[in-house]
């Protein structure tokens, strides 16, 4: 869109008219005192006729050269489309366990059984991809924790890292407690509200910081933790062999949530799971109020170049 950043500049227009018709003209007699010889006047006269015959041309370029000037004056301007600010939203921790557990094909998907993390990531990731003005992060932790996506309003590429998880990166076992103390460590300098949303399907069985230890310090820097314990219940077929496996310290998932005013849910199959995301993200929306700003192209040097051109094309042709 183009506009112009001062528009009241063009007051200033008429400004040469007022001064040439209200101001006095400027005296010639010191003409006459510089050409006493007839040979003289009569050359001077010469250049007068040649001179009153380009005159026309001469006040349409001034006169152009004039509204140039003050077009640049006015500094025009081309606006571009709006662009949405990143909001001061949330900053949310995602933590996923990659422990061996998580290999457990226990989740249905399009009528085809699949393991744990592959249902994670895409519940999880559909969840990512709708907490637009939130900074996301993500952990991914098994015998250890780590750190693969710092707080970030880029959403895809969060995503794109929990897809390219895998299980067992982290190791077999599982350090819940070290993964809360990680995101204490990256969020305890955030402003704002911080919440953690971690994810497992078994018990602490690793790492240097006990579980409930690290809810409470999380407590003390008012991160909230959303526990998720995944992973269906094991069950006995047909020739009474028990299928599937779970290990899941539910209670100590259930404890963490409550020390630091979050909630514990369970997923035992994809569809819970979709429902627990809905839920977390009905329980923390996204902020709506937004803001933009349009990015401006100064276009000034255009008319102020071209009104230099004609001014020095005016005084070269009254110096010819």
């Amino acid at each position: 869109m183009f506009d112009f950043a001062w528009p009241w500049i063009f007051v200033l227009l008429p400004l040469p008219w007022l001064i040439r018709r209200f101001l006095p003209a400027a005296s010639q007699q010191q003409a006459a005192l510089r050409v006493p010889f007839l040979q003289d006047f009569e050359a001077l006269q010469e250049q007068g006729v040649r001179a009153s015959g380009g005159s026309g041309l001469a006040l349409l370029l001034a006169a152009l050269a004039w509204l140039l000037l003050v077009t640049a004056a006015a500094r025009p301007q081309w606006q571009g489309e709006a662009v949405p600010l990143p909001m001061q939203g949330r900053d949310l921790m995602l933590a996923v366990d990659l422990s061996g557990s998580m290999a457990e094909e226990d989740f249905v998907i399009g009528r085809q059984r699949v393991d744990r993390l592959i249902a994670t990531k895409i519940v999880a990731g559909n969840f990512i991809e709708k907490r637009k003005g939130d900074r996301v992060g993500l952990i991914l932790f098994g015998q250890q924790a780590y750190l693969q996506a710092p707080l970030t309003y880029d959403l895809k590429t969060v995503k794109t890292l929990l897809e390219e998880a895998f299980i067992n990166m982290a190791g077999q076992k599982t350090a819940i407690g070290d993964a809360i103390g990680l995101a204490i460590k990256r969020l305890r300098d955030k402003k704002g509200e911080k919440v953690l949303i971690l994810m497992s399907d078994g018990e602490n069985t690793a790492g240097e910081m006990d579980p409930l230890k690290a809810a409470e310090l999380a407590a003390q820097e008012n991160l909230k933790i959303y526990t998720i314990g995944i992973g269906a219940d094991p069950e006995a077929d047909f020739f009474g062999m028990v299928r599937g496996r779970s290990a899941l310290d539910e209670k100590t998932l259930t404890r963490i949530a409550e020390i630091t005013g979050g909630r514990y849910f369970r997923a035992r199959d994809t569809a819970q799971l979709v429902a627990i995301y809905d839920a977390i993200d009905a329980m923390e929306p996204v902020e709506n109020e937004k803001r933009f700003f349009r990015p401006v192209d100064e276009l000034f040097h255009w008319p102020l170049a071209m009104a230099l051109i004609l001014a020095l094309g005016l005084l070269y042709r009254r110096q010819a």
